[in-house]
């Protein structure tokens, strides 16, 4: 259905959906992400935005090149509303997970941060566009890379999906004006049910308890609290939907987003006692939406196999 790459070429020409991020791997063969289908697929270009389709659920990706000129938040809120246009008219109106990659994160543009002008454009098309905001926000991730578009990986429906809050964090959409004049728009978490799985999509989760940053300038203390605030949700998810994914972490896998790549090692240290060390884990040097957040975690859990 759809195959993401880091930071390299995909080196095969493949009919669906294929979507390239300027976020290297740190360590390890080059690796790309599969997503397939055991049902018949269609796949369709419109308005800039490749997608592929079985009856219940569609992958794909937007890309939003910046003009000079336009604020970041001005392309989002395009980029948002006409890639909720078209799910609600091809049937998959429900959110499952959303995936935004996009250059200099950090930087400021026009007297605020790209990232909280991001933030701006997604809260305006979402508000919108959702007749449920915020109950039907979905998991999300946003993640700086080095170069590229912006780009909008999305997961959606034809059947709503269960999100999740985090008892550790306050809810990302009921962040104090202090990040900025609109809140992150996401869930911490989205489960997901078919005939033959349930799946746990986890946002990008990072050293945050409350809405405070925390361990600045630590990174192995950053990632025992990332943990930390992974273990909630698992046990939110248990709570929530009556779904015990703990036995299914044998096929869970995880991407690590590193600021610098000279923290790998600590990061790596508090991660081996952790439930995710002996998961398919992936290291990508990607930048963070706060300065002083050094690594992230997202990641999928499944009552499926993963092929190893």
């Amino acid at each position: 259905m759809a195959v993401m790459s880091f930071g390299h070429t995909i080196p095969v020409t493949v009919p669906c959906p294929t979507i390239r991020l300027d976020l290297p791997q740190i360590d390890g063969p080059p690796l790309v992400e599969v997503w397939t289908a055991d049902k018949p697929v269609a796949m369709r270009e419109s308005a800039g935005c490749s997608m592929a389709m079985t009856d219940d659920v569609v992958i794909g990706s937007i890309r939003l090149d910046e003009r000079s000129g336009v604020l970041l938040d001005a392309t989002t809120y395009a980029g948002y509303r006409n890639l909720l246009q078209q799910l609600r008219l091809l049937g998959y109106p429900h959110l499952w997970r959303i995936w935004n990659y996009f250059p200099r994160i950090n930087d400021d543009q026009d007297g605020l941060e790209r990232y909280r002008r991001f933030c701006v454009g997604r809260h305006q098309a979402l508000t919108e566009s959702m007749t449920d905001y915020p109950t039907a926000l979905p998991a999300a991730t946003a993640v700086g890379t080095r170069s590229g578009p912006l780009q909008i990986v999305f997961l959606a429906g034809a059947h709503p999906a269960t999100h999740l809050g985090n008892p550790r964090q306050l809810n990302a959409y009921e962040y104090p004006s202090d990040y900025g004049p609109r809140s992150p728009s996401f869930a911490r978490a989205t489960v997901t049910r078919s005939a033959h799985d349930t799946r746990l999509y986890i946002a990008g989760t990072a050293s945050i308890v409350g809405h405070l940053s925390q361990h600045a300038g630590l990174p192995m203390e950053q990632t025992r609290e990332t943990v930390r605030n992974l273990r909630a949700v698992f046990n939110q998810a248990k709570h929530v939907t009556g779904a015990d994914l703990t036995e299914a972490q044998r096929q869970a896998m995880y991407k690590v987003y590193i600021r610098k790549p000279d923290s790998l090692p600590d990061i790596r240290r508090a991660l081996h006692d952790s439930p995710l060390s002996t998961h398919h884990l992936v290291f990508l040097e990607g930048d963070l939406c706060r300065r002083e957040l050094l690594m992230e975690i997202e990641g999928l859990i499944s009552s499926e196999s993963f092929p190893s």
